[in-house]
């Protein structure tokens, strides 16, 4: 598969992935995307479990901002770890994002409508 979503505008073989990421580095703080949003603008509109399969496999690395990226309910996702939900609850408040007293995010406020930039996954 071929991306222009670098500055350059250069192609390059992209795995899924690597889509999904490029993808989640594009919310801006203060906002944040679906699992299906996120799989949708990789390429792969049915792949939401793919992409929480990325974010789990993406912890430590310092320039993705997983955070951002909830479920279609406006809730945090567990994942089977017990401290992730309130460290990303932490660091989503920390960027103006509100929680109900329900614990979901309302979605109309805080959702990002997508890059501004053509994704054209060939």
């Amino acid at each position: 598969m071929k991306t222009t979503v670098d500055n350059d505008h250069a192609s390059a073989e992209l795995t899924f992935k690597q889509r999904v990421y490029a993808v989640v580095r594009m919310i801006p703080a203060g906002r944040v995307a679906t699992y299906g949003q996120i799989a949708a603008l990789a390429g792969s509109s049915r792949a939401a479990r793919g992409v929480g399969v990325a974010m789990r496999l993406a912890s430590g690395q310092v320039d993705l901002p997983w955070h951002r990226v909830i479920n279609a309910q406006g809730r945090i996702s567990p994942g089977g770890d017990v401290f992730r939900p309130e460290h990303q609850r932490h660091l989503l408040q920390a960027e103006g994002i509100a929680f109900r007293r329900s614990g979901t995010i309302d979605m109309s406020c805080f959702q990002w409508e997508g890059p501004q930039e053509d994704l054209s996954w060939e």
